[in-house]
């Protein structure tokens, strides 16, 4: 199974997502270029194929946009992992990013919680409001019901620091949805 496909159209967005865990082709096209290379990094990184078009309410800022990619892209996560039964389950990873270094902890658990530690010197990247970076990752982890612990150490430049916080998510859930011979990694049988 491991993959999924799925898209949701409100008055603010038009997105469409299809996500394989095990690779493939990655196309995303956003509107918001920033965002774009992060999502890119994330597929790449996490070894995933990746299809994204989203059209959304850019006009008004990228608010709608990045949330709404965020809330698919959880879904589908979810989804392309069925009942959780043979994958790893946990997983963390550091990145280091020129003068940035970012840390990511995953458990895939059906529990979504997510602990964000970043304070970013600039404002925005791009057409980017950096302030959008919590926004997303919180969609993504309560809609692929995971618990996600992210955290910048330190650096200077926005850019480094949340390049760095994707490609550590991406690595952290690439180990996290590895395939292995057990069943379901719970003493409770299910999650």
């Amino acid at each position: 199974m491991r993959n999924c496909t799925e898209q949701r159209k409100t008055k603010e967005t038009d997105i469409a997502v299809s996500l394989s865990l095990d690779g493939g082709a990655v196309s995303v096209s956003t509107g918001i270029g920033f965002f774009d290379h992060m999502l890119n990094a994330f597929a790449v990184h996490g070894g995933f194929g990746l299809q994204i078009e989203a059209r959304g309410d850019l006009f008004v800022d990228c608010h709608h946009t990045v949330e709404d990619v965020g809330i698919v892209l959880g879904k589908v996560f979810a989804r392309a992992l069925g009942d959780k039964s043979g994958i790893a389950r946990y997983g963390s990873f550091s990145i280091p990013m020129d003068e940035a270094l970012a840390f990511a902890s995953v458990d895939i658990s059906g529990r979504p919680f997510l602990v964000f530690h970043a304070d970013f010197r600039q404002e925005r990247v791009g057409d980017f409001d950096t302030c959008m970076v919590e926004e997303f990752m919180r969609a993504f982890a309560m809609n692929a019901g995971i618990t996600l612990h992210l955290r910048v150490e330190y650096g200077m430049n926005s850019h480094h620091e949340i390049e760095a916080l994707f490609k550590a998510l991406a690595h952290a859930l690439r180990v996290a949805a590895a395939q292995t011979e057990s069943g379901v990694l719970s003493t409770k049988g299910s999650l």
